[in-house]
């Protein structure tokens, strides 16, 4: 028997001995009184991360819960195992015609599959690589063949309501930028404008090029803007801006996003001085055309890395998506969700959670504590173990946990997954203990106050960290098993 599972074996006959329901640390009850969030709103572990000891904390582990974007870990993880973690997404680009004198004598395709870092600087750099082959001009059209993920109708208002936030913003093949633009607001110097700038900009789509600014305090200073969205070609902001606010970005879902990626492309290729006799448009790639471009998305390390410091809600999906689209040769929903599931099953030897859309984005995700733990406890035994670390915000220092623990004295010493939705707040990761062990930390509550859950997450993760207790526990698993190699 694997050194892991025997380990987890032995703990788990061990922690059966005592009582499923023992008592709270008094730190814990105390944060949790003061938050006012009932000890039947959350769920809370504490374990070795190695499974060699009882858990010191084993609160409704066992239960079902909405993890929010915690459920990203499941995601990130699966994939640096099984796409690794050198894996790079390739964006194709070939042409139906010859070039001659500067023209390309027919159309420019350009085939997405899954790139989530396809950002407008990448774009800018494969669109001069276009320019590189010796096309300055094309003569028929450019085309977007976003056919690799098949999603159906997409409704960015369907989550919340909310169609215009950034996170809201909807996977696709070909993503550019994120399926969003940012609206750049910097005082001028005279005082009394602020000039406005969209990026990427987007051709045939009005911005207006100021805005006045006022003395006000900068407060609410989106508001201030009384933007209007309701013509996603001529943006309106018939308001004022705070000069105290200074410089400012403000990222949306894009307003069109079906048209964003080829108004993108469009923009920016005539920015660059190219020139077009037709459209940038939809379409699929003619069979037989050879690539006469590959290019390579950065490493999956470093876009795991941008999904969990920055929670990236779009990233995540277009990797879960990626994960069906290798493995099934089409990017489903459905397809992605198969492979999750066997995934679980062949590594965790155990029933998987309730999978969605990868993000955490969702109603519909389920995972309980127990399950996140083995997750935690079976990438710390893998070789992928320092990437999956280094993707993960650290408590008080940066990404989505800066502010976490940062006022308890336990900056530095936790890297802590963030998740929240309305009724849904907690973490998940790893925290290092004064005497060098390291834990699986878990806590996450279900309940319409759960954000108050986070000075109960500073307390634990300083509990945590200092000197451990004997704290009987429930058992995790007997059946934890241990990495591949």
């Amino acid at each position: 028997m694997p050194r892991l599972a025997r380990a987890l074996t032995a703990s788990a006959v061990l922690a059966s001995q005592f009582a499923l329901a023992q008592p709270l640390p008094a730190e814990i009850e105390a944060a949790l009184a003061r938050a006012r969030l009932p000890r039947e709103a959350v769920t809370l572990v504490v374990a070795d991360a190695q499974g060699k000891e009882p858990p010191r904390l084993w609160h409704r582990a066992q239960v079902q819960i909405n993890p929010a974007s915690i459920a990203k870990l499941a995601t990130t993880f699966a994939a640096l195992e099984l796409l690794g973690p050198a894996w790079t997404w390739t964006t194709p680009v070939m042409v139906d015609g010859p070039i001659r004198d500067g023209v390309l004598q027919g159309n420019l395709y350009i085939k997405g599959q899954g790139d989530p870092r396809l950002v407008v600087e990448r774009l800018w750099q494969l669109l001069r690589r276009v320019q590189g082959l010796g096309v300055r001009r094309i003569s028929g059209d450019i085309v977007l063949d976003r056919s690799a993920f098949q999603l159906g109708p997409q409704d960015p208002a369907a989550f919340d309501g909310e169609p215009l936030k950034a996170y809201n913003a909807q996977p696709d093949a070909l993503l550019v930028n994120y399926r969003a633009i940012v609206l750049h607001l910097t005082p001028l110097g005279a005082g009394q404008i602020a000039a406005v700038q969209m990026e990427p900009a987007l051709a045939g789509v009005e911005v207006p090029a100021t805005v006045p600014l006022t003395q006000a305090p900068c407060g609410d200073w989106r508001a201030g803007l009384r933007a209007d969205f309701s013509q996603p070609t001529r943006i309106r902001l018939d308001g004022t801006y705070p000069a105290a606010c200074g410089p400012r970005a403000w990222p949306l879902a894009a307003p069109e996003p079906t048209s964003q990626a080829s108004r993108a492309v469009e923009a920016l290729w005539r920015e660059l001085g190219g020139q077009l006799g037709g459209q940038v448009r939809d379409g699929l790639v003619p069979a037989g055309l050879v690539p006469v471009i590959t290019f390579e998305s950065p490493a999956l390390a470093e876009v795991v890395r941008d999904i969990n410091k920055f929670s990236n809600n779009v990233m995540a999906q277009q990797l879960f998506l990626t994960l069906g689209l290798q493995q099934k040769g089409s990017g489903t929903l459905a397809g992605s969700r198969e492979v999750m599931r066997q995934w679980w099953r062949d590594r965790l030897k155990d029933e998987p959670p309730q999978f969605d859309n990868g993000s955490g984005l969702s109603r519909q995700e389920r995972i309980s504590a127990a399950q996140l733990t083995r997750l935690l406890q079976y990438a710390w035994a893998s070789p992928l173990m320092p990437e999956f670390i280094a993707s993960l915000p650290v408590a008080g220092v940066d990404g989505t946990a800066r502010r976490a623990a940062a006022g308890a004295g336990a900056t530095g010493v936790a890297h802590l997954k963030t998740g929240s939705l309305r009724d849904v707040a907690g973490v998940a990761g790893y925290v290092h203990a004064a005497d060098g062990r390291r834990y699986v930390l878990v806590a996450i509550a279900n309940h319409p106050d759960a954000a108050a859950i986070r000075p109960v997450v500073d307390a634990l993760v300083v509990w945590t960290a200092g000197p451990a207790a004997a704290a009987p526990a429930a058992p995790i698993s007997s059946a934890t098993p241990t990495p591949r190699r």
